[in-house]
């Protein structure tokens, strides 16, 4: 698989300010971009991965947009990869909680991408997120669980 992650200047490491009219829309359609150019490239569209770059020249209420908005981008037809585990917006919602501790809001987050239907998810703590997974899924799918 070619995983495309959105930054806005990978040159610099992605971690400058932007500024954003619609952080969701602009994302989308640089993703949009990339996909055709890596197609036009030679690269089977069934092989391309997309990633909205959470924490990367993102403010916390853009990365706050791009989890709630997330769905939008099954419109590229490309399976969603969600990164959000330990990052800085944990941090910043959670009273500055260094990044050793933000498994409860990496969780909270992996979750939502799950909800808006992301196809993979990154993460630094695989078995606790897995487990939350399954019991989310066993929530929503009684038929995982029998009866």
């Amino acid at each position: 698989p070619v995983v495309l992650m959105h930054s806005p200047d990978p040159a610099k490491g992605g971690h400058g300010s932007v500024g954003y009219r619609d952080v969701l829309l602009e994302v989308f359609d640089w993703l949009e971009a990339r996909i055709a150019a890596v197609v036009a490239g030679g690269v089977d569209r069934s092989r391309i991965l997309v990633d909205p770059g959470i924490g990367f020249g993102k403010s916390l209420s853009d990365n706050l947009a791009l989890i709630n908005g997330l769905a939008l981008l099954h419109g590229l037809g490309c399976p969603i990869l969600l990164g959000a585990s330990r990052k800085r917006l944990i941090g910043a919602l959670s009273n500055e909680a260094p990044a050793r501790e933000r498994l409860g809001g990496s969780i909270a987050l992996a979750m939502a991408g799950v909800a808006a239907g992301a196809q993979l998810l990154r993460v630094h703590d695989v078995a606790e997120t897995a487990q939350a997974v399954r019991v989310w899924r066993g929530l929503r799918d009684r038929a995982l669980v029998g009866r």
